[in-house]
């Protein structure tokens, strides 16, 4: 690892004979080799930030297509709209459409406060083809923030698109609520 040298030695001045000058020398490459050592276990032992997953329990695959009856009173229709809208109405049948947002003022108060007014609320989450992955991921975060254990995310149906083109037509501007 490391050795101690002699240098020669050298005439003192007026006579007296020079006391022997020692050198030392380091080798390094132990050293390097303990750094490596370390910052591989380090590396190895320490745990790398986890990805952040929502845990989602899907229903098993049945062949029965039927999907079971529920009054409509009960259920709230949340739309994932183009440009970050969210359209939502209770039932199907001559519904009051609603536009809101992602935010705290928004769908979250919006399914806070029906929560509260039905009993055994289920929401039904139907993405249109403007949505984005970004506002589905948005909205199953809403609902694990507020709790609601009773949702399910279907296709949009043929009714559910007559009536956001009724909704929607030029000239006809669903209400507005939240933030």
């Amino acid at each position: 690892m490391g050795e101690v040298t002699a240098e020669k030695k050298r005439g003192g001045a007026k006579g007296k004979p020079a006391a022997k000058k020692l050198s030392t020398r380091v080798d390094m490459t132990p050293v390097v080799d303990l750094a490596f050592l370390l910052l591989t276990f380090f590396m190895l032992a320490t745990t790398f930030i986890k990805p952040q997953v929502m845990e989602l329990i899907l229903p098993e695959d049945t062949k029965d297509a039927s999907q079971p009856k529920v009054n409509e009173k009960k259920v709230l229709n949340i739309i994932l709209g183009g440009e970050d809208k969210i359209y939502w109405f209770i039932g199907l049948t001559a519904p009051q459409v609603y536009e809101t947002n992602y935010t705290s003022t928004g769908i979250r108060k919006v399914m806070q406060e029906k929560n509260t007014l039905i009993d055994k609320m289920i929401i039904l989450i139907k993405p249109d083809e403007n949505s984005t992955y970004e506002n589905l991921v948005d909205i199953l975060d809403e609902i694990e923030i507020t709790g609601m254990t009773r949702f399910a995310l279907v296709d949009m149906t043929p009714e559910d698109k007559a009536i956001m083109a009724q909704y929607l037509t030029p000239g006809v501007d669903a209400q507005t609520t939240g933030g």
